[in-house]
């Protein structure tokens, strides 16, 4: 059975291995889904019967309401029909919750109040904070630690018992000051880094969404929903709340994330239930929020589970392993060295004859002896590794955010240096994401409209039936709005393109209203990725009930269901060959000058027509095609020059015209003339063989177009089987941001570069750290190691080491692991994950400067004395001092030497890292308070000047043997 247990059911609490974490990701997926699936069916069981009459409780009534936050939730999250009927439908809950399905909210600051404090706020409740000293006595659960605290009172109570206070405490109270310095130090360091990441939190947590409140269309916090606003959804939309349908139309919901099906549900009037955290698939509406934060579906089940931390980023799983594997050497050599030194201790009490009789003094050494084995084992483990990587990430964080880039996961900043393509979208990521109509081809006659003159000309020239079936076409056959902002100005919303069609109506003299109240809107599909086209179905004024057609889309789709076209005389006649030669090249035209084209076309619809037909596809007459402009970035062609330099591939991938993806990409620097473009279809339709060559020259290839289908997603398995490396996308829409590890919140090409830029220096700045805490760990065990065989003591003592440790952890790692990233970086190959860390280099200046060092320490313990005239009974306290002095010394130099690897200017760019110049001035202050102020604590005395002078030079001469390291090649 326990076998069975363990293959079955081995999870981890933390830091498992993929494997495990996705039969435990898999495992909650599937509990989480059947919890959805049961909670539906017994709110279906229940809505069986038949609704009772329902009582509204006296608080609610006396707010001014009908209705109560339960019985919302009930019925929403029910799906419960007979309950919504109960009430009188959506009408009904709107006017039971005081509000209007077309102004929504009423602008009441006291009124909006009470809502709140009856209904909630739509907010899910998080943990609490943790205060510092959370953090501090985690720190103090540290083995190593423990044991040290162990030594430090056994060390009071026998050196209090045979010397007496104070003198008796001196070293108990040393090891207990350096323990205390450790777990501040460490405290404080992961404390500020949970409040980076609130901050970071709160950062991620800004969404806003299009709601209608006091009469007016305004942009709102998801947070600041309350049951009775009107919500605005289009598609590719997180639904913030749960909520009812009020009007819209095609509106598919995916659910998955809340019941696991991927089939899409159909909302409408009949079925009009929103659930908060489920995403709008296709179509758009208007939903009338009901339940909001911990109420919602989505808030009871996040009530239940319980949301781990995030999973180790490969660099910390990497370290974590060379963290272990040192920890094992370390505790042999400490085992070693504590053996060795108290067979030195028996040996001299055999030799005296003293080996039954024991005093406090030889018990102090003994105890001295085990702390100097525990204290080996501080330094050995390099628990700095952990701790550089996350001060390094949470540093890239912060600055990254400055650079408007928000990471949600702290594994995409290392992963990011290491990308090898980078795949990108083109409108808002290349280009300023601000459209405008630049060319039109009304009529069958082409024209320029940049500027108020030429929309003059344009005007003059088209007979008045063709203006207004233009007219028409744009402000019925739109997902966008034109409305009046709180200060009385005219504002378009929609998506960019959808802007630039509704401005150019109006720069034709168009009214959105008036164009919208002319006619009656019965239909209106908006715009589909599979079809690329959106249409709508109006009824005209007048007797009889005439109905017409409107389709907007791709040029190619539109103008081939086409038959007709208007000319300029503003006649309706048939589409002739030449005709449509004459479109077809105007549509190369613009899109060879990097302009998207849509076609507007429409239709007689004759025989009648109802909501639930489908809008006809062929058929229909062309009105004319448009030309968008969209500019590229400044910035975005030397942005894609750094990283064809830096070994990433640049592609785009668009939903344009291939001409105008190839023109947008040649302007951009991505297209060159040996590189490549092909269109989704193209691509899907190859046969596996040729796809995959197809898929291989892109990878090897630095300058690739692909141009795909609607948004591309559908041909994204093709690239991911040929595996060309890791791609990075942008986050536009909710869905993406919600799936994506970093959110670039400007959508500028040039952020990327930057995050990329940000990605490599962690990783380096990751190296540099482990290149010089591997130089101290090497010199520490080999000199204590080697002194306790041959003299039978070590010349480091407990607090000395742990001081050490210090430097080289958690000062060593707050140095090197908030260096700046610098332009050399994007110069080098990305480094694959399966490449080395400690690289050769890295161990060539590992091994050297510890060969230095080493010698260094050996040459003072053999001839020291000599070498400093040091007499009398403190000669070996003095010298004991001095070694621990140079020994610090070569740390705070090689910690200099550390910031280049590979460079001889390692002083290049040091002023502009502040924190590195403050670690290093800290550094030295306390090295200073220790031998001149900590003396009986730290077991050092004061030097002279001499001697002062002797070990500086001594750690100085380190940086130019670590220049001459560089020069051996590797």
């Amino acid at each position: 059975m326990e076998s069975f247990l363990d293959d079955t059911f081995d999870v981890k609490a933390k830091h498992a291995p993929d494997e495990t974490l996705q039969k435990w990701r898999k495992l909650c997926g599937e509990k989480l889904r059947i919890a959805v699936l049961v909670s539906k069916a017994a709110f279906q069981f229940i809505s069986s019967v038949s609704p009772s009459d329902y009582t509204v409780p006296s608080e609610v009534k006396a707010a001014g309401f009908d209705i109560c936050a339960d019985e919302l939730g009930s019925i929403v999250e029910g799906h419960d029909v007979k309950k919504l009927r109960f009430h009188g439908g959506v009408s009904g809950i709107a006017r039971k919750l005081c509000t209007s399905t077309n102004d929504g909210l009423p602008k009441d600051a006291d009124a909006l109040r009470r809502r709140q404090e009856l209904f909630g706020i739509n907010k899910f409740a998080e943990s609490e904070s943790r205060s510092f000293w959370v953090f501090v006595w985690e720190a103090l659960h540290d083995m190593t630690l423990m044991i040290l605290a162990v030594c430090a009172f056994v060390s009071l109570i026998v050196g209090i018992a045979t010397e007496g206070w104070p003198k008796g405490a001196h070293d108990g109270l040393g090891i207990v000051a350096s323990i205390m310095l450790v777990v501040f130090v460490t405290a404080t360091s992961d404390y500020r880094q949970s409040l980076q990441f609130k901050d970071l939190d709160k950062e991620k947590k800004k969404i806003s969404i299009q709601v209608t409140r006091n009469g007016f269309r305004q942009k709102m916090s998801i947070y600041d929903l309350l049951p009775g606003d009107i919500v605005h959804l289009a598609i590719g939309d997180q639904v913030p709340a749960d909520g009812l349908f009020v009007s819209g139309f095609s509106v598919l919901i995916d659910e998955s994330s809340l019941t696991g099906e991927s089939e899409p549900v159909m909302v409408g009037s009949e079925t009009p239930f929103l659930l908060s955290g489920t995403k709008v698939q296709d179509g758009s509406c208007k939903m009338l929020i009901t339940t909001v934060g911990m109420r919602t579906q989505w808030g009871k089940l996040m009530a239940t589970l319980s949301e781990g931390g995030d999973d180790e980023t490969p660099l910390q799983v990497k370290l974590n392993g060379v963290a272990t594997i040192i920890g094992k050497i370390g505790l042999f050599f400490a085992v070693i060295t504590f053996a060795v030194l108290v067979q030195g201790l028996l040996v001299r009490k055999w030799k005296d004859g003293s080996h039954v009789d024991w005093n406090a003094e030889e018990a102090m050494e003994m105890l001295e002896y085990f702390a100097i084995a525990v204290t080996i084992v501080v330094v050995a483990v390099p628990e700095g590794l952990p701790l550089a990587v996350t001060l390094s990430l949470a540093f890239a964080m912060k600055k990254m955010m400055n650079d408007k880039a928000l990471v949600r996961h702290l594994a995409a900043c290392e992963t990011m240096g290491s990308a090898t393509t980078i795949c990108s979208d083109k409108t808002g990521t290349l280009t300023t994401n601000h459209m405008t109509v630049v060319k039109s081809c009304i009529c069958m006659s082409v024209h320029e409209v940049g500027n108020p003159s030429k929309f003059a000309n344009l005007k003059s020239e088209l007979h008045d039936s063709a203006l207004k079936l233009l007219l028409q076409s744009i402000f019925n056959n739109t997902g966008g709005e034109v409305v009046m902002s709180k200060e009385g100005k005219r504002e378009i919303l929609g998506t960019p393109t959808e802007a630039a069609i509704l401005e150019f109506g109006l720069s034709l003299g168009g009214e959105f209203q008036a164009e919208r109240e002319a006619v009656k809107l019965v239909k209106l599909e908006p715009f589909n990725s599979t079809k690329k086209r959106m249409g709508a179905i109006v009824e005209l004024p007048g007797e009889g009930g005439r109905m017409r057609a409107h389709s907007k889309g791709a040029s190619e789709i539109v103008l081939a269901s086409c038959e007709k076209v208007i000319n300029a005389k503003g006649e309706i006649v048939a589409l002739d060959d030449s005709s449509v030669k004459f479109l077809q090249a105007t549509i190369d035209q613009f899109a060879g000058e990097a302009l998207r084209t849509l076609c507007l076309a429409y239709k007689e619809v004759q025989g009648g027509f109802s909501p639930n037909d489908a809008i006809p596809e062929s058929g229909y007459t062309c009105i004319g095609i448009v030309g968008i402009k969209d500019p590229v970035r400044p910035g975005v062609k030397e942005s894609v020059a750094v990283c064809h330099a830096a070994g990433i591939a640049v592609r785009m991938v668009t939903g344009d015209n291939i001409n105008t993806a190839k023109a947008i990409a040649r302007e951009c620097g991505i297209l060159t003339s040996d590189g490549i473009a092909i269109e989704g279809p193209v691509m899907a339709r190859s046969s596996p063989l040729d796809k995959h060559t197809l898929v291989k020259h892109l990878r090897t290839t630095f300058d690739d177009v692909v141009a795909v289908t609607g948004d591309g997603t559908n041909d994204a398995p093709a690239l991911h089987e040929a595996d060309i490396g890791l791609a990075m996308g942008i986050a536009g829409t909710e869905v993406a941001k919600e799936s994506a590890d970093v959110i670039i919140l400007d959508d500028n090409f040039s952020t990327i570069v930057t995050v990329a830029k940000w990605g490599r220096s962690v990783y380096i700045n990751i190296q540099k750290f482990v290149q010089f805490q591997l130089t101290v760990n090497v010199v520490a065990l080999v000199v204590n190691f080697s002194s306790a065989c041959m003299t039978g003591s070590a010349p480091l003592t407990a607090v000395q080491l742990l001081w050490v440790n210090m430097i080289m952890d958690t000062l060593g790692a707050l140095a090197l692991a908030t260096e700046p990233p610098n332009n050399e970086l994007m110069k080098r190959a990305p480094v694959g994950r399966k490449g080395h860390f400690i690289t050769n280099v890295m161990w060539r200046n590992i091994l050297g400067q510890s060969f230095y060092q080493f010698l260094i320490i050996w040459k003072l313990q053999a001839s020291g004395k000599l070498m400093f005239e040091l007499e009398g009974p403190n000669s070996d306290l003095v010298l004991n001092t001095i070694i621990f002095n140079s020994f610090v010394f070569c740390q705070v130099f090689n910690e200099i030497s550390s910031r280049e690897m590979e460079s001889i200017n390692v002083f290049r760019g040091i002023m502009n890292n502040y924190v590195f110049v403050m670690v290093l001035g800290a550094t030295v202050a306390f090295q200073i308070i220790i031998i001149e102020l900590l003396g009986t604590f730290a077991n050092t005395t004061h030097l002279t000047s001499h001697q002062w002078g002797a070990s500086v030079l001594i750690g100085f001469i380190g940086m130019p043997i670590a220049a001459i390291l560089k020069m051996v090649p590797v």
